[in-house]
């Protein structure tokens, strides 16, 4: 636009302003304050104003750009096939004449052209833009060009602008693929998206992984497969099938589905066929079986309703016949394939071999030949489960079948196996010799056995595993064991005890064994020879394992000579329970205790007795006194059980002794000991809180009302008392010292125990109801003596029962089978407790 100096016509309250221009004509402020001052005149004025000043200082990029806004906000709204656009148009390129390196004029113009809708001009002038701009700016181009190229029907330049943008920006290839999907360039679509997974150095920036991008190229490509056209669609998945190995099942479905979309239909069977066959998880699996039988169960169908309701001819129903024996055969087969699979997951494994020959029932030939790969193909120091089950399960087949010669080849076979473990070895030789025993060949089966414990030519150690376990399964105590039991059964006396005697020679005997051949040789009348087998048994184990042998041991000694090698019995008990734990003391105790009464000396049975009772544990302590009391009073009497009561009660603990002092007790006032019972309730009393062991103050309340008068029942009550306040002061102490710990102590000791003074309280008062009760109600007995005494009240001995009369005159009578020791002392006590 060019300006006429006699065009412009300048108005009296612009002359400031112009005045100012002409002394300062490059000055930006100048001109700046002058256009604020002609903003509200007319738009020419005001574009007259701006050219005037870019006429001046071309340069200004602040002028420029607030003069291409004015012009776009004068036109907008207007048609755009007004005249006015061009014009501002024509100012924009007369802008960029100067502004070429302003990429905001550059944005400002594209938008201006994409509103006015000239694409190919538009599109012009976007690709002007990125030549003249450096590079480090067309990120500020680029992404109005492509919403540009994108918002009309235009895919061609839409392809090609994309892929020059790619160049710059490879990261945006997920938005470019889904650009080509929504135009239904598909092939192009896939292929980008291989060059997604096969670039190294591409990561997406929606943060999918390498492997959700195959997943969906395959998902692309297989639902696809005519509008993708690619050459190598199953070399693609199939790399996959490589490349990710967790994720096989759905990229064989995808390739199965691929060959079905494109009505390849035996060739997507034989896809699903080589996925059940290479597939190595379960997961896997399930989803190949299930879309395969998805698939075969739609083609049956698909074919059954198209010949529906029309004559099938013969070629028809033979194909539906195939069809239906496919899809049943491929049910059928689903045990074996799953098998196939955990298999190849891990072939060593023992228990799904053993599951396969079980889903063969019944077809000999192929249970054959599984057995011959699972024992070709398990290596036994990788075996998961008990291989040598394997090998005699093997045999055993073909024990069934009647192919004894057969069998006995798998046995010797496996003899050869070098197992980890010797136990597996031995399980070999014990089940062939019981093949032989159950077809009547004793002697082969004791030939087995001699040839299976027969040493090897060097000496080896047992669990030496650097050695194979054909030479150390000589050791093998489950061998030696059936050995020792065929023996028993088949062989002779001499070599059924030399078996046992090489079983212990070898040291691997058990407790177990060590009684099974004493009971052998017991069996045989070899008495002395069993004893010798036990002790030669003790000598090799120690406690507690040597219990049973010597509980086997002195029984069978008691049971063979009963009473006539006292002492020989008597030295070995004191053998055994010189070294004997508590735990295991009691029954032997009372075994030896048992001997002496039946074939000893009573004296003796009564020392075993005591000794018992220091040896066993203390929880059984009670028990032992209860039969040492017993077996006392038996023998000796009641009144020679006070001792032992007074022992008992010192030794054991408050719970027992209690319970001892109660019996002690009640023996006394049954012999008529009132005094004496009333001496151990009083001693008693003293490990008895009232407050627990309520039983044992009512049955001495009991005794005091049945046996006493008012002094007693004073006495109890004040014992009772002085317990109370015994064990209330205890816990008052406990209570007190744990808050002056803690430092936070307050109150008084009734404070603490405030139930103490009402316990107490109602002791007195039910002390005062029993003496009131006594006056209102004196005993008979006592009348004589209370009116004869005044008020003086004396000792009254207590009423007794005539059962009490009897067991008291019983205990003072001379015992007639009593044995004379010639003991002086003895017989004075006697007498003294006779008398």
């Amino acid at each position: 636009m060019i300006m006429d100096a006699s065009s412009i016509i300048i108005e009296t309250d612009d002359l400031q302003y112009e005045e100012e221009l002409l002394r300062n004509p490059f000055s930006v402020k100048h001109w700046l304050r002058y256009i604020e001052h002609k903003k509200d005149a007319a738009p020419e004025k005001l574009n007259t104003v701006y050219e005037r000043a870019l006429l001046q200082m071309p340069g200004s990029y602040k002028l420029w750009h607030l003069y291409l806004r004015l012009r776009m906000q004068q036109v907008k709204g207007r048609c755009i096939t007004d005249p006015e656009f061009e014009s501002v148009n024509n100012t924009f390129e007369r802008a960029l004449v100067f502004m070429h390196k302003m990429p905001r004029v550059w944005i400002d113009y594209c938008h201006s052209l994409i509103n006015q809708k000239k694409i190919t001009r538009t599109r012009k002038t976007f690709d002007r833009a990125l030549c003249a701009l450096p590079i480090t700016q067309h990120n500020r181009i680029w992404p109005l060009y492509l919403k540009f190229v994108m918002s009309y029907r235009i895919p061609e330049t839409a392809v090609r602008v994309w892929r020059r943008y790619l160049k710059l920006c490879p990261e945006d290839t997920e938005d470019y693929i889904n650009y080509l999907m929504s135009i239904g360039r598909l092939e192009e679509a896939a292929k980008k998206y291989e060059w997604c997974v096969n670039t190294d150095t591409f990561t997406s920036k929606y943060g999918k992984s390498k492997h959700q991008l195959w997943s969906e190229l395959c998902e692309l490509i297989s639902k696809n497969p005519q509008e993708t056209s690619l050459k190598n669609a199953e070399a693609i998945i199939r790399h996959g099938l490589q490349r990710y190995t967790d994720q096989v099942g759905m990229l064989w479905n995808s390739l199965a589905e691929y060959y079905i979309i494109s009505a390849l239909f035996e060739r997507a069977r034989d896809v699903y066929e080589e996925a059940l066959r290479s597939v190595m998880t379960v997961r896997d699996f399930t989803q190949v079986f299930d879309a395969y039988a998805q698939f075969e169960e739609l083609m049956l169908k698909r074919r059954m309703e198209e010949v529906a309701g029309t004559d099938v001819d013969e070629a028809e129903e033979t194909e539906i016949e195939l069809r239906l024996a496919r899809y049943e055969d491929l049910i059928q087969r689903r045990p074996l394939l799953l098998n196939s699979v955990m298999l190849r997951q891990n072939p060593h494994n023992v228990l799904e071999w053993q599951k396969r020959v079980t889903l063969y029932e019944g077809r000999p030939k192929m249970i054959v030949a599984t057995y011959m790969e699972a024992v070709k193909t398990i290596d036994p120091k990788q075996a998961t489960g008990k291989l040598y089950s394997l090998w005699v399960n093997f045999a055993k087949f073909y024990e069934e079948n009647q192919q004894i010669p057969d069998a006995r080849i798998i046995f010797e076979r496996a003899t050869e196996v070098l197992y980890v473990k010797v136990d597996d070895l031995a399980s070999v030789w014990c089940e062939w010799a019981e093949m032989e025993i159950r077809h009547d060949n004793e002697e082969e089966a004791l030939k087995l056995m001699k040839r299976a414990t027969a040493p090897p030519p060097h000496k080896v150690a047992y669990n030496d595993e650097s050695e194979p376990v054909q030479r150390r399964v000589y050791k093998s105590l489950k061998l030696w064991s059936m050995f020792a039991d065929l023996e028993e059964c088949l062989g002779t006396f001499k070599s059924c005890k030399a078996v046992y005697d090489r079983i212990i020679d070898l040291r691997i005997a058990t407790p177990q064994i060590i009684i099974n051949y004493g009971m052998f040789l017991q069996e045989n009348n070899y008495f002395e020879e069993a004893f010798k087998g036990y002790e030669k048994g003790i000598a090799l184990f120690k406690w507690p394992y040597v219990y049973d042998i010597w509980n086997t041991y002195l029984t069978r000694f008691l049971e063979r000579y009963k009473g006539t090698k006292i002492e020989r019995a008597r030295d070995l008990f004191e053998q055994c329970l010189e070294k004997c734990p508590p735990k295991y003391a009691r029954n032997l105790y009372l075994l030896y205790s048992k001997m002496e009464e039946d074939h000893g000396l009573a004296r003796h049975a009564m020392q075993v007795y005591s000794r018992a009772t220091k040896a066993v544990p203390p929880e059984e302590k009670l028990s032992i006194y209860n039969i040492y009391l017993q077996h006392a009073q038996q023998i000796y009497g009641v009144t020679r059980t006070r001792e032992i009561y007074q022992e008992a009660i010192d030794d054991l603990p408050d719970d027992g002794s209690r319970e001892m002092c109660l019996r002690f007790a009640e023996m006394e006032r049954k012999l008529g000991e009132i005094d004496r019972a009333r001496e151990i309730y009083i001693y008693c009393s003293q490990i008895c809180d009232p407050r627990v062991t309520a039983e044992f103050w009512a049955k001495w309340t009991d005794f005091e009302v049945a046996h006493g008068n008012e002094d007693t029942m004073k006495e109890l009550l004040r014992i009772k008392r002085s317990m109370q306040a015994k064990y209330n002061t205890q816990v008052n102490m406990m209570s007190a010292q744990m808050l002056a710990s803690a430092g936070t102590v307050a109150g008084t000791v009734s404070d603490l125990a405030p139930g103490a003074k009402d316990g107490m309280r109602m002791l007195e008062a039910r002390a005062f109801a029993m003496n009131k009760l006594e006056e209102q109600n004196p005993p008979t007995s006592a009348a004589p003596s209370a009116a004869a005494g005044g008020s003086k009240i004396l000792f009254v001995r207590g009423s007794t029962t005539k059962r009490d009369d009897e067991v008291a005159d019983t205990a003072r009578a001379a015992n007639p089978d009593e044995i004379d020791l010639d003991d002086d002392e003895e017989e004075d006590d006697d007498d003294d407790d006779t008398g």
